[in-house]
């Protein structure tokens, strides 16, 4: 009898340089590496979306649509190349409005998308119809998802085989339309014999015809028990991904995948091991020089009780270690628990992922609850739809007293078609008044990218691409040759923030104010006091000036850090005497930013 095919997506160009290098890898240098897959026999491969759209605009000094194009041209017209979509945010910051939602699936089509996976991490239903009639559409294949990952012990109510039946029976109730089915656990954390139930239920319930697949990550060490159940259980496709970006916070390898299911009815995606062989040769040299973070390379046994997610791992420790904060790392993912206990079971994955990794960021800086992530608040609001349970009640109304918002049932959709930053109309505009061709690539790219979109249009984006030895695993490579990043040196007792790249790149050097080093103003007199920078990060906006008079706790600064707002209140009421940053200027944790008397 006939071994059954399965087939195989290769993630290795999308998730796996998600979860490995956060993204941070350049075109030029990988693209030798799908040419070799391509040759190797691989036709089903992730090429874009989710967190590497963005990644190529904010650090890489790339198009991500031009990557996208020459991706199609190396594996030719036939290959199945699929990316990856979070319902009504797509791969925007925040959630669309429904002009930028078809937007999205429009730009994709034109450069080279075969299929759309598609997801809600809410498994908010409503909020995967209007994505899936665009993606349709526009004659996309569209692969509707169900998202997975396990509550940490004792928490009940959500994310067990009957909520993912209750949410499977919604999907095909709505009539989403949909070319295949996906069960997607970003933690990696769903234990295999969960998802032998959920795959077998979903076969049940959907027949023998509809193409049924499992993602999972090897972050808690179960991913290859977990496909091994979901291929029993009657699940058509897998996602793998090829060394040195399988494994650890990735998807597993091929080859150790291929070697699992020897002896078993199964034919993987029909591909031959010695090929498989020199396309991860291949790779391997293509990533040579990259800096390989410790953390993408480890099993984790405490995930499941903090369900990170492999593709937001990564990415949060390169910003910890940009932002100066890697030491509070194990600290963040302890606090992790309480606040996904408190936050209603929303799936960690992107965009939920990030608001449980800032609320718990903002919790070990600040104090358990004192400040309030504005991603985690909205969603506990309700702005994000609904979530699986109700959020805790008591972080419900800080979230409204911190953000003065109210809670609300009504859909995200409604809300985002009123807002004007998320009109087609209002960013043309934008794009006219800085002189940027106004194509619907260009639109799109600053609608999702917000300001980081505008200046690399502008040609003003950062390069941030980390290289050195890879052997090197205790930390990162003293090679400055090839340290590409961001840094801090000091200069005769002055330090500076550096941004080291290659080539002819632009070379940002910043002045950084320190309360060691670096002279620092002269202390308040009399009863003036300094109000300092609560963590390392950048200053987003300034806003009193001098000579203002403020109340006690009233908002005069917010800094970016770790992709969020923090706010900087005044400690008493009194007069803005001396503004001593200026907007965009790096800052320490501590170093004064203003002088209030």
């Amino acid at each position: 009898m006939a071994k059954k095919y399965i087939d195989v997506m290769d993630t290795t160009f999308r998730d796996g340089f998600q979860s490995v290098f956060g993204g941070r890898v350049l075109m030029d240098d990988f693209f030798p590496a799908v040419e070799a897959a391509k040759d190797a026999g691989i036709t089903h491969f992730e090429f874009g979306g989710g967190a590497r759209f963005q990644s190529l605009f904010f650090y890489l000094q790339e198009n991500a649509f031009e990557m996208m194009d020459k991706f199609r041209e190396i594996v030719g017209p036939d290959a199945n190349l699929q990316t990856l979509a979070r319902g009504i945010n797509t791969v925007m910051l925040d959630t669309g409005s429904r002009e930028l939602i078809d937007l999205h699936a429009k730009m994709f089509a034109k450069h080279g998308t075969t299929t759309i996976r598609n997801f809600d991490a809410l498994n908010d239903v409503q909020n995967l119809e209007y994505s899936a009639e665009c993606i349709k559409k526009y004659g996309l294949n569209h692969e509707v998802v169900v998202t997975l990952m396990d509550l940490p012990p004792g928490c009940v109510g959500a994310h067990d085989v009957a909520f993912y039946e209750k949410t499977l029976r919604q999907i095909l109730d709505s009539g989403i339309p949909h070319d295949s089915i996906c069960f997607k656990d970003a933690s990696g954390t769903s234990s295999p014999q969960k998802v032998y139930e959920t795959i077998q239920m979903a076969r049940k319930l959907v027949g023998e015809d509809t193409h049924i697949r499992l993602h999972t990550h090897e972050t808690a060490g179960v991913s290859v028990a977990c496909y091994l159940a979901a291929l029993e259980a009657g699940a058509d496709g897998i996602d793998l991904a090829a060394s040195p970006v399988s494994g650890g916070t990735s998807q597993p390898d091929i080859l150790t995948m291929m070697h699992a299911v020897k002896g078993k009815n199964y034919d993987l995606g029909g591909l031959d091991i010695e090929k498989i062989l020199k396309y991860q040769e291949v790779l391997n040299d293509c990533l040579k020089d990259y800096f390989m973070p410790p953390e993408a390379t480890q099993v984790s046994p405490l995930i499941p009780f903090s369900p990170m997610p492999g593709g937001a791992l990564t990415a949060n420790t390169q910003m910890m270690r940009d932002n100066g904060t890697l030491d509070k790392f194990p600290e963040v993912i302890k606090a992790m628990r309480e606040v996904v206990e408190k936050g209603g079971y929303g799936t960690s994955v992107t965009p939920v992922s990030q608001f449980y990794w800032q609320q718990a960021y903002a919790n070990v800086m600040f104090g358990p609850w004192k400040q309030i992530a504005p991603g985690y608040g909205k969603m506990v609001l309700g702005y994000f739809g609904k979530t699986p349970v109700e959020p805790d009640p008591e972080v419900v109304a800080l979230a409204a007293e911190k953000l003065k918002l109210e809670p609300t049932k009504e859909n995200p959709l409604d809300i985002a078609d009123r807002d004007d930053k998320k009109k087609i109309s209002v960013w043309k505009e934008r794009l006219e008044h800085e002189g940027i061709e106004t194509t619907e690539e260009n639109i799109f790219i600053a609608a999702a990218c917000d300001e980081k979109g505008i200046a690399f249009l502008k040609g003003e984006s950062p390069l941030n691409v980390r290289k050195g030895n890879n052997n090197n695993t205790q930390g990162e490579n003293t090679n400055m040759a090839n340290a590409n990043g961001n840094y801090t040196v000091v200069v005769d007792g002055q330090k500076f923030n550096v941004t080291v790249a290659e080539g002819n790149a632009d070379i940002q050097v910043t002045p950084v104010a320190s309360n060691d080093s670096t002279p620092t103003p002269a202390a308040p007199s009399g009863d003036a006091s300094e109000i300092p920078a609560a963590v390392n990060g950048n200053v987003w906006k300034i806003l009193v000036k001098e000579g203002d008079k403020v109340e006690e706790g009233q908002q005069i600064m917010i800094l970016e850090a770790m992709k969020m707002e923090i706010d900087i209140t005044s400690p008493s009421a009194g007069t803005i005497t001396k503004i001593l940053v200026e907007q965009n200027q790096a800052v320490d944790e501590g170093q004064p930013l203003a002088v209030i008397a």
